[in-house]
């Protein structure tokens, strides 16, 4: 029981503690340096690098959390905890470790957070991280006193008031454990049988066909992977929603409450503290400060953002939360006044009890917030804040289900159209719809049994631990839940802080697409090992190898036979569109066939003639111009065409090099056939690799420019790459990794379009040769 006069005070305590990296953790290190100075505290860090662990705590004691400390000491202070007062152990839980003998107080705030983690994960982290732990401080042979930090939702799907107790249930946790790392077992022996296998590549090829063979197989092991991610996913919520619990963490954080009781607590000290949901601090070390999104967190922006136009939450249920430094004094509260032996205590952390905040109040505070401050899209228009209606689950489901078939519908119509400006844009609005859906769905799924709560945290333990403070310290070190006055938190604290969190992020990922964004001529650094890498056929020229064919043909051609040349690959179009689904390089052989019969001399006149010159009506004066800067700064420009090598003739005296397929010709007759494999997708990246190697190319720092899913495989190998006039598939890869996207103008054009356009007459057709 907590007596009636609690002391603040840790006097000299040796302390070790986990999860200082964390949120939590930075601040319970944050007090015991500030407020505590006698005390020394090993911390549990990851080193990694060749940092030492010196250099491990001078980096962690920079951030914000620190910076009032920071300036109370004095850098002779800071350097002095460095060496004296704070010791790193090096590693995490995963394992046992070796402990010193004479701690004499463990806080365990070392946690996996994450609702949704595969099962055997999330038991890895808080279950077994916690066996390692008790059983290395039973090894050590000491007595410290323990507060373990768990989570006030462990009470698990129910309703009422839940104590402050022990929690009520006989699963055996050692069983569960074992199961789940059975499942992990499980499940990656299923993702490699032949049907599963057949599945993924299926997905790769139908995505990154294009690409090449080997992209296909890469990408099929991502399936796999993300396949056996989702079940393990899967299995840790189904698992916990059939004992009763909400997830997998509130799941993983019960058992370890028991691993920690029947470990530790049957013969120990013992202090089980349960924060509800942890936000930014009213007080300390300042008002707002965070350490990255919280559980609310990620709600509250996306509803700032208009991602969510409703959501199937009970407005009259209880949203339970909590500040920071609320729970980091009761952790030190606890320490400092430990619990009997083989008695453990709870406390939580809550403030549904004593000082509720409704849903509706929550909205409402929202609402009010993101109307006055609205967030801005990516043109700087306010985004509208959303009015909830709290419709019910079912409708709100319902809705969100004929939202994602309009989108999906609307986004595979795009991707067999002809790609154009204003199709790739609209395909873009339409992938983005896809993210926000999925936002929209996840956040439903996650955060649903947190809205729709009837649990009471009971905080009778805690409110009796407060009062038990000296009357002096409980401004400071308290934790009077009673007197937080939520509208003035929410309006004036929490929402500003996230608000500048994500503003500062913005700013760093605009940034970064910024440092991306090609740069002007003038800006191109100078060097003679880089490269400039332009695709032809769709980025610097604005045709294809359909479109050339036709202009070579007519040509070559009476008027009167034009038509029916015209006609005939009409009828051949769509076995065509299947070859170029299938293979870049199937589609590029079969159609070159075509030129079977063609004499080599013929071809070469009507290049030198009209055809160079409607070649060039179509090139892209972006191009040329990205090209000429390249050239200004001394880098190696090439062309590379999947097309015959002498259709690219017209752009000989752009490019120090231009590689094209090559054909193969008999008694100076080209026989349809190819010398060599066209050089696409994967075969392209291999070649790039060792013209590179051959010319002492510094692939990093080069350059790179294609239009077409197929180019993918090249692009990633250069340090900068640009997706030009991208196909819809690209724009996609390309938005994911940041790189940057550009719209080059299309070559002058005559009135007449090309077939590939939707019109089978030429455009600006050279005159045909006399027969």
């Amino acid at each position: 029981m907590t007596p009636k006069k609690a002391t603040t005070d840790l006097g000299s305590a040796k302390v070790f503690l986990t999860g200082a990296t964390g949120f939590v953790g930075q601040a319970v290190l944050e007090r015991l340096l500030n407020d505590h100075p006698d005390t020394t505290v090993t911390i549990l860090v990851r080193v990694k690098g060749g940092a030492s662990a010196e250099d491990r705590v001078r980096s962690l004691l920079q951030k914000p959390v620190f910076a009032a400390w920071r300036d109370k000491v004095g850098e002779r202070g800071v350097e002095d905890a460095v060496k004296n007062r704070i010791k790193v152990l090096a590693g995490g839980l995963s394992s046992p470790m070796t402990l010193p003998k004479d701690l004499d107080l463990v806080i365990h705030s070392a946690a996996s957070v994450s609702f949704d983690d595969p099962i055997n994960e999330s038991f890895e982290a808080n279950i077994g991280g916690a066996i390692n732990l008790y059983e290395s401080v039973r090894a050590a042979g000491g007595d410290p006193r323990v507060v373990h930090v768990s989570t006030c939702y462990v009470q698990g799907l129910r309703k009422g008031v839940a104590p402050e107790a022990s929690l009520k249930h006989d699963v055996d946790w050692r069983a569960e454990y074992a199961s789940a790392f059975a499942a992990h077992t499980r499940i990656e022996n299923e993702s490699r049988e032949p049907h599963r296998l057949r599945e993924f590549m299926q997905v790769a090829q139908a995505d990154h066909g294009k690409e090449g063979p080997q992209a296909v197989a890469k990408w099929s092991e991502v399936a796999r992977t993300a396949w056996v991610k989702k079940e393990l996913v899967d299995a840790g919520r189904t698992r916990a929603q059939s004992l009763g619990w909400t997830d997998v963490y509130t799941l993983s954080k019960a058992f370890s409450e028991r691993a920690a009781e029947e470990l530790w607590g049957q013969d120990h000290r013992l202090s089980i503290v349960r924060p509800a949901i942890i936000e930014s601090a009213l007080k300390h070390p300042y008002p707002g400060w965070i350490d990255g999104f919280k559980v609310a967190d990620p709600l509250i922006m996306a509803y700032g953002k208009g991602q969510l136009p409703e959501f199937p939450g009970l407005p009259d249920s209880i949203l339970d939360l909590i500040p920071v430094d609320y729970v980091v004094n009761t952790i030190l509260a606890a320490a400092a006044n430990p619990a009997k032996k083989g008695e453990p205590e709870y406390y939580h952390v809550a403030s549904g009890a004593s000082n509720p905040v409704p849903f509706h109040q929550m909205y409402e505070n929202v609402h009010q917030f993101f109307v006055k401050n609205p967030l801005t899209d990516r043109k700087g228009n306010p985004i509208a804040a959303p009015e909830w209606k709290f419709p019910g689950p079912d409708k709100v489901e319902r809705g969100i289900n004929r939202l994602e078939r309009r989108v999906r519908a609307g986004e595979r119509a795009l991707r067999i159209l002809p790609k154009t400006k204003g199709s790739t844009a609209t395909l873009a609005k339409l992938q983005k719809g896809v993210a926000d859906l999925a936002t929209l769905r996840n956040f439903v799924s996650l955060y649903r049994v947190y809205v729709e709560t009837e649990l009471i945290f009971d905080d009778t333990n805690l409110r009796a631990l407060h009062d038990a403070l000296p009357a002096k310290e409980k401004a400071d070190k308290g934790f009077d839940i009673s007197a937080i006055d939520w509208d003035d938190y929410l309006q004036n604290v929490h929402f500003p802080a996230i608000t500048n969190l994500t503003t500062a992020f913005s700013r760093a990922r605009q940034a970064e697409r910024a440092a991306a964004v090609p740069t002007r001529r003038a800006e191109l650094p100078p060097r003679g090992d880089v490269l400039a890498v332009f695709d032809m056929e769709g980025t610097v020229v604005d045709s294809n190898i359909v479109q050339q064919y036709l202009w070579v043909r007519s040509a070559g051609l009476r008027k009167a036979a034009w038509p029916g040349e015209v006609l005939r690959i009409l009828g051949s179009v769509p076995g065509y569109l299947r070859a170029e689904r299938r293979n870049r390089g199937e589609f590029i052989r079969s159609f070159l066939r075509r030129y079977e019969g063609m004499p080599v001399a013929r071809l070469e006149k009507i290049v030198a003639g009209g055809y160079g010159t409607t070649m060039r009506r179509h090139t892209s004066h972006e191009a040329l111009a990205q090209i000429q800067a390249h050239k200004d700064a001394g880098h190696r420009t090439v062309l590379v065409s999947g097309s015959i090598g002498l259709l690219a003739k017209p752009f000989e005296n752009l490019f120090d090099e231009v590689v094209a397929t090559t054909m193969h010709e008999r008694d100076g007759v080209l026989t349809g056939y190819l010398t060599k494999p066209p050089i696409v997708d994967e075969s392209r990246a291999a070649w790039l690799a060792r013209y590179a190697t051959e010319h002492g190319a510094d692939l990093a720092a080069s350059y790179g420019y294609g239009d077409s899913h197929a180019d993918l495989g090249w692009l990633e190998m250069l340090g900068h790459p640009t997706a030009v006039n991208p196909d819809p598939q690209l724009a996609k890869e390309a938005q994911k990794r940041q790189w940057p996207i550009q719209n080059w103008k299309k070559g002058m054009r005559s009135p007449k379009r090309a077939l590939m356009d939707g019109n089978p007459v030429p455009a600006a057709a050279p005159k045909p040769e006399k027969q």
